[in-house]
């Protein structure tokens, strides 16, 4: 049986475009979801369709979130002398 290959060799930019890729498939199925929200008194069978749409937004949802939580965001040493502000 083959195994699955557990390091990938990814740079900033590849996960930028995952990650970008990911919001906008996000902001899509959003967007059908709305319109499937506003047929659904009218067509009962549409329940099911949201109920996927709804699980793969939030597979999509806690794909973003894991990516987000691996990043190190930079703040300045000790070193600079002027005070640090965030934001």
């Amino acid at each position: 049986m083959p195994k699955f290959n557990t390091r990938f060799e990814l740079d900033v930019r590849d996960i930028e475009l995952i990650e970008t890729a990911l919001q906008q498939r996000k902001k899509k199925l959003s967007l059908e979801r709305l319109a499937l929200l506003a047929e659904t008194p009218a067509r009962p069978e549409a329940t099911t369709e949201l109920a996927a749409l709804d699980e793969t937004l939030a597979d999509i949802h806690k794909l973003l979130g894991r990516l987000h939580n691996q990043k190190v965001f930079f703040r300045p040493g000790r070193a600079s002398p002027a005070p640090y502000v965030s934001g």
